[in-house]
């Protein structure tokens, strides 16, 4: 049933709509976040009112310790004695790193908010909140000119995670004065609320937060026994209770990925979207990562459907489809040697087997095990696929001319010029930037075919035009998510690409004698099967 046009039409329908059920809920929940019913009648006895009404004159210290709760001893490193919540600041001070962090181990940092003139740990009005100022990661191999990094069977010294220090601690405070009502206590603010009781008032104290999503790679300093000192930068500014909620739930979020195996590097990726993004466009961001998901499962479903029912290459290049599985290949294992983040590599790692596939459909590839050797036989071609086959053979010669001196001579350029970790990170570089420079120019046999036909009706247009829809919203994704250049400079080539495959859609209009996407005129589909009678 699913293979009737009728099917897929409803199978497509449904996944959309289960799509804008879900961008529905999304903005439900986010509207859920960012809004807190305030206590509206402030006489109330369940509203908790704010200790900064009060304008107490409070004070900012910031303490290090080996351990979280201070136990060990705790040292003084930085305090804003006239310390005022709406006025924001940034400080640069020089820390001394005791021996035990020095040698792979961790420092903390406790950030207290108190009265001024007394120390936090006599004052029982105080909140505070406690900061890792070390974190541990693999640190990044030496690059040298083509100088592979040799190691010993079994030494995995370079493969250790070594403590690295945070150069920057960011504290927020809620400077508006929102009133709570006890009984819609929102639960992600509840475990940073601490509660008083004033005669018969509750007052809650400073809403203290420390942003570990400023916390980037970029800023990360290996430590070691050399050096006894480092610098740490102190931000503050007030943040407003919506974006406070939301920050809680983003960390949340970041740290859960941390448990299921993300790295430090592949977390840091999701903190630049949120940090370095202005909020009305992370909120656009959020919309276009869920058109990006529908239409990348709708063009991989279209394609899979379209090469399973093909049945005759006539007007496909099969070199083409040869060329993007090799460069797929080669992008994915480029992504992965530069240890680009998971919201790229595995896309492009479904993508690379996608390919191999259709490599398969298209060369007619069958596979015969005999005990562990495979054995493959290549299916014949009929007179239509032996005349596409020779017009894409003239158009590989021609561009073989240009292609294999451009690559050529980009690969010497890097080995004399450019820096790598080793051998295989060379080849690897140089194969994709010309994957990235020049393969555009391996589209160029599947549009010489389509002009010897004067026909695109062979092509998959569907999964075509879900993939020109995802490309115009990766040029987004290209600003927002930390990738390589070339690969970021790929994103805008593909746009050229699909601008001239609607070209030749519009140059070349339908003919309905000619064969379409399965192999099949529709004037053959319109056929009666069965013997004619009358009425």
């Amino acid at each position: 049933a699913w293979r009737t046009p009728s099917g897929y039409t409803s199978f497509t329908t449904l996944i959309i709509g289960v799509f804008v059920v879900y961008v529905l809920h999304t903005c439900w929940v986010m509207y859920g976040i960012v809004y807190t019913k305030p206590c509206e009648n402030t006489k109330f006895e369940n509203c908790i009112k704010p200790y900064l009404a009060g304008k107490p004159r409070l004070q900012l210290s910031i303490y290090t310790a080996l351990r979280p709760n201070a136990d060990g001893g705790h040292t003084l490193i930085y305090k804003e004695e006239d310390f005022d919540v709406d006025s924001k600041f940034e400080r640069t001070v020089n820390v001394s790193i005791p021996k035990k962090t020095r040698n792979n181990g961790t420092l903390y940092a406790l950030a207290f908010v108190h009265q001024a003139g007394v120390t936090p740990w006599q004052d029982q009005k105080q909140v505070h909140l406690v900061a890792q100022l070390t974190t541990y990661m693999v640190p990044k191999p030496a690059e040298s000119i083509l100088a592979p990094i040799e190691r010993l069977p079994g030494d995995t010294a370079v493969e250790r995670p070594v403590s690295h220090w945070r150069s920057r601690l960011t504290l927020n405070v809620v400077s508006e004065e929102f009133v709570f009502d006890k009984d819609f206590l929102p639960s992600d603010v509840h475990r940073f609320l601490r509660v008083f009781q004033n005669g018969k008032k509750m007052i809650y104290l400073p809403l203290l937060f420390v942003d570990e999503l400023s916390n980037r790679v970029k800023d990360l300093i290996e430590i070691n026994n050399t050096r006894t000192e480092l610098p740490l930068t102190i931000s503050y500014d007030t943040i407003s209770l919506g974006k406070l909620r939301f920050w809680i739930h983003m960390q949340d979020a970041v740290y859960s990925l941390q448990q299921f195996g993300f790295t430090e590097k592949d977390a840091d990726e999701i903190k630049g979207i949120f940090v370095d993004t202005n909020l009305y466009f992370l909120a656009l961001t959020f919309f276009v990562a869920a058109f990006h998901l529908l239409f990348d499962f709708l063009a991989f479903k279209n394609d899979i459907s379209f090469w399973k029912q093909k049945k005759s290459m006539m007007g496909m290049s099969s070199k083409a489809v040869l060329w993007r599985c090799f460069s797929t290949i080669v992008i994915f294992m480029y992504l992965f040697d530069e240890q680009t983040s998971l919201l790229v590599l595995i896309p492009a790692g479904i993508g690379s087997l996608i390919e191999v596939w259709k490599v398969k459909k298209a060369f007619k590839i069958q596979i015969f095990w005999k005990g562990v050797r495979p054995t493959f036989i290549f299916g014949k071609s009929d007179e239509s696929e032996k005349r596409t086959e020779a017009y894409d053979t003239l158009a590989m010669k021609y561009l073989s001319y240009v292609l294999y001196p451009l690559c050529i001579g980009g690969a010497v350029y890097a080995l004399v010029f450019l820096r790598y970790k080793s051998w295989y990170s060379w080849l690897i570089n140089s194969l994709v930037n010309g994957v990235y420079a020049f393969g555009f120019l391996f589209m160029l046999p599947q549009l010489f075919v389509n002009y010897k036909f004067k026909s695109v009706a062979h092509l998959p247009w569907k999964a075509f035009m879900y993939k020109a829809f995802n490309t115009f919203i990766d040029d987004v994704f290209a600003f927002v998510i930390t990738m390589p250049t070339s690969h970021r400079l790929a994103c805008f080539r593909d746009d050229v690409v699909f601008l001239v495959y609607l070209y030749q859609r519009w140059l070349y209009p339908v003919d309905k004698t000619r064969m379409n996407e399965y192999g099949l005129s529709y004037d053959e589909e319109e056929k009666p099967k069965g013997k004619a009678h009358r009425d």
